[in-house]
């Protein structure tokens, strides 16, 4: 294990009624940016619930935050804070509403002349940021819990990440019965990501990290399991508050403390998103399969262990299992109606160049824990993928 320094400072208000918690957290005085998307929160309640907790707070609303937020949608809620003095920002969503808040709170005390340059820089040159509250509606990102954000421009086919531990959110309230409406598309990709996340943390090479391995794996396990169970019964608390702790887990920290990752298949997959609009999770299922056959290599010591731990194959050779256990990852995806084939999106193996292209003009020519993934390589596994 390597050394590292873990630090969470996000508390967490997690079950039935927690909302109300918000009234707490938040300075009497404070003048709160309430971050929202669609309008999804007002049919189901939430967006009252927040309301009544905000009390009698000076309240200004931003709406319309897409999934895989856009820069140009975020930077009117920037200039509105600076405008009005916002003093918090309150993200009621999933984790691109939340996502979005970040990047808000990082734009606002921004010292440059343009925001951009925190995604294009990967957030070193944040250095302060407004502090944050969450309501997360959607189990999927764990963004709820870390100091990660993703932000696209739609406008020049960009889609970049920063992180900062400006941006960890203060506080986070994680009720499961906020999510019983969430539609069936929605709740697979939710579900889809986490499981990605986890696996980008865990499937590389031995680390002798005994304790993050088997917590990856015991997460790996609820999200096949009850997040199975929660996608074919939305209304199943207990199955619900069991995925939407798992999808937290799996992207605060702990499983990558002191271990090798990967995020191969992250990097990959958003370049398919800014060119095609395909949902994040979506993406992931496709590179994801392709790219463990194309490493099968140097992850095989790693994917023998996901296939008995995880999967339960216990039988055959070490390349059986890894094959195995590749296979059984590609069944889940689709075992929750998330294809895993470019040609399932109307897409062709035609963007396999493109994307190599694209991640080596970012300086993206050896990614991978080992630094092994070229554009060549990623070009290949992505027109496997088709």
């Amino acid at each position: 294990m390597d050394n590292f320094t873990f630090h969470n400072p996000t508390r967490i208000h997690f079950g039935k009624g927690q909302i109300a918690r918000i009234a707490d957290e938040l300075p009497a005085d404070a003048k709160v940016l309430l971050l929202a998307g669609g309008g999804s929160i007002k049919a189901n309640g939430v967006y009252d619930q927040v309301k009544s907790a905000l009390g009698d707070r000076t309240v200004f609303e931003h709406w319309g935050v897409e999934a895989n937020p856009d820069f140009d949608t975020l930077m009117p809620a920037v200039e509105l804070c600076k405008k009005e003095g916002v003093t918090w920002v309150l993200a009621v969503g999933g984790g691109s509403v939340l996502d979005g808040a970040k990047f808000i709170c990082a734009a606002v005390p921004y010292a440059g002349d343009d925001p951009w340059q925190i995604l294009v820089d990967a957030g070193a040159s944040v250095k302060s940021a407004l502090p944050l509250g969450t309501v997360l509606t959607l189990p999927a990102t764990g963004s709820e819990a870390n100091m990660a954000s993703v932000i696209s421009r739609r406008a020049i086919q960009e889609k970049l990440h920063f992180l900062s531990p400006h941006v960890f959110p203060v506080f986070s309230v994680l009720d499961p019965e906020t999510t019983y409406s969430l539609p069936p598309r929605q709740v697979a990709n939710g579900i889809g990501d986490a499981f990605c996340h986890v696996l980008e943390q865990y499937l590389t090479f031995p680390a002798q990290a005994a304790v993050q391995d088997q917590f990856a794996e015991s997460v790996l396990r609820v999200l096949i399991t009850e997040g199975k169970k929660s996608f074919d019964n939305p209304t199943d608390y207990d199955a619900r508050a069991n995925l939407v702790w798992a999808a937290t887990c799996a992207l605060n920290g702990f499983i990558g403390s002191g271990v090798p990752q990967d995020w191969s298949t992250h990097t990959i997959g958003h370049e398919l998103t800014a060119l095609h609009g395909i949902d994040h999770a979506r993406t992931l299922a496709i590179v994801l399969p392709a790219l463990l056959e194309a490493q099968k290599p140097t992850k095989l010591a790693k994917l023998v262990q996901f296939a008995e731990r995880v999967w339960g194959v216990t039988t055959g050779t070490d390349e059986e299992r890894a094959t195995a256990a590749i296979a059984h990852t590609r069944a889940f995806y689709e075992s929750i109606g998330i294809a895993t084939h470019l040609a399932d999106y109307d897409v062709t193996a035609e963007v396999a160049p493109l994307v190599a292209k694209r991640l080596a003009d970012r300086g993206l020519t050896a990614i991978g824990e080992h630094g092994d993934l070229t554009p060549e390589r990623i070009e290949a596994l992505l027109r496997a993928a088709a």
